[in-house]
């Protein structure tokens, strides 16, 4: 099954979340923070204005973002657990450099 959201819905794969503390203390899965950061998957074709002009969405698939900690709705996918969100409900994109990537 493929899934392709509507409008200026976006699909997001969330980020893993980290497994210790800064301080090296395992941190069980109940008790983690969900990460804010994701990956799209899928993005929609974008909203219509006025006129009937299709605006085209400022995310694509492969582009790394930050949302809200409440934003979106949890949906699953052939056994994968996503995120659907509107466009509006992201914060910003993550963008990297070679010095940034060479540097981790």
């Amino acid at each position: 099954m493929k899934f392709r959201p509507l409008h200026d819905r976006v699909v997001i794969r969330r980020a893993e979340g980290n497994d210790k503390s800064q301080g090296g203390i395992i941190i069980p899965d109940n008790a983690k923070e969900k990460p804010q950061e994701g990956e799209v998957v899928a993005v929609g074709p974008g909203l219509r204005d006025e006129g009937g002009q299709l605006i085209p969405l400022n995310v694509k698939a492969g582009d790394a973002v930050l949302f809200g900690k409440w934003s979106g709705t949890e949906i699953r996918v052939e056994g994968e657990d996503l995120l659907i969100m509107k466009e509006a409900d992201i914060m910003g994109i993550i963008e990297t450099t070679v010095a940034a990537e060479k540097a981790a």
